[in-house]
């Protein structure tokens, strides 16, 4: 008969982020990781430059009620903007990246400049 064995484990597991790379590289590009940065041009503010139209838009769909000042909370902007990229999916950075941005040809120099952070 073998020896009886007491043994007891309990495992451990960071939880997968599968946007983390992509966050630090877009706030590095927006704002250079400023959480008070301000574009006096169009209206963003933060780390993740947010708009007012966007911050409308993500309240409307989320039946949240941020106002103006939240933008400049980055959990609060990391929530917007992983709201936003979750609608793509983690697999598809470029169109996270390109639909955060906006549209239109100044969306592949956008993405570029992404693409260096990664």
């Amino acid at each position: 008969m073998a020896p009886e064995i007491k043994a007891f484990f309990i495992f451990t597991s960071e939880p997968i982020k599968p946007y983390d790379r992509l966050i630090k590289a877009v706030v590095h590009v927006e704002s250079r990781g400023d959480t008070l940065a301000y574009n006096l041009i169009e209206e963003a503010a933060g780390a993740f430059q947010i708009r007012p139209i966007r911050l409308r838009d993500y309240n409307q769909r989320t039946n949240k009620n941020y106002k103006l000042k939240d933008r400049y909370n980055f959990r609060i902007s990391k929530e917007i903007f992983l709201y936003y990229a979750m609608l793509v999916g983690f697999s598809d950075y470029e169109k996270i990246a390109k639909d955060w941005n906006g549209s239109g040809k100044e969306t592949l120099q956008y993405w570029e400049k992404v693409k260096l952070q990664l």
